[in-house]
């Protein structure tokens, strides 16, 4: 075999290789969706133990990290990747989810690890242009704070009235507020040209025209389906 056939050979194997390698990450993303559409409903659906239907009637935008990975031997360490979801500005409905990952560190004594699913809710358009733009940090560019347990739970607390944005966490079967101070969120470029068949920032798809893509369909599902337009 002359080196020609064996160049074509070569370049005939890598293609297939990343081929098969994004339409793996294509999967694994589809996957995280569904997921993250299945948390969220199973949290919403909880009798007495869930967001309060009050607050999420008035968020602005849902973000669900599903599987966040948390948990190191003294310095701890965070890392996931989830979606977000902004109300049409049409007035009806859900925008298409845009991609984000989230990173972040904590100190102290720390031993094992653990897997979480993150909610955020963003209460007001100051946390959601915060949450357009390309990275900013919870607790230093946006004000974020546990949010309160309970299908009736009053809202009309301080965390409720200042915060832009709330956050809980659910481990175990236990759900609970939790702050999230100094996490990082950056949008996912890679996710999205998957999820849309081009390069798209986060804010394109919020503030743009797309259509929700297919694997998406569950999670907007989720989304009208247990939220009322904000009042």
């Amino acid at each position: 075999m002359d080196k020609g056939h064996i160049w074509i050979g070569l370049l005939a194997a890598w293609i297939s290789a990343a081929s098969l390698s994004a339409q793996k990450a294509k999967n694994e993303d589809a996957e995280r969706l569904d997921r993250a559409a299945v948390v969220f409903q199973e949290i919403m659906e909880s009798p007495d133990k869930g967001i309060p239907q009050e607050l999420l009637n008035k968020a602005h935008c849902v973000v669900v990290v599903p599987g966040l990975k948390k948990g190191a031997f003294i310095f701890g360490a965070s890392y996931g990747r989830g979606f977000f979801s902004c109300r049409s500005k049409k007035g009806v409905g859900w925008t298409g989810p845009a991609a984000v990952r989230i990173e972040g560190g904590s100190f102290g004594l720390q031993i094992g690890g653990s897997e979480i699913d993150v909610i955020m809710l963003v209460m007001n358009e100051r946390g959601a242009q915060r949450l357009l733009s390309s990275k900013f940090t919870l607790g230093g560019d946006a004000s974020v704070a546990a949010g309160p347990v309970g299908r009736t739970t009053t809202a009309q607390t301080d965390a409720y009235m200042t915060a832009e944005i709330l956050s809980w966490s659910r481990s175990r079967g236990v759900f609970a507020g939790i702050s999230l101070q100094g996490a990082t969120l950056r949008q996912d470029l890679d996710v999205n040209r998957r999820l849309y068949g081009k390069t798209v920032e986060n804010r394109e798809i919020i503030e743009g025209d797309f259509s929700p893509p297919a694997p998406a369909r569950r999670f907007i599902e989720a989304l009208n389906k247990h939220s009322s337009r904000k009042s």
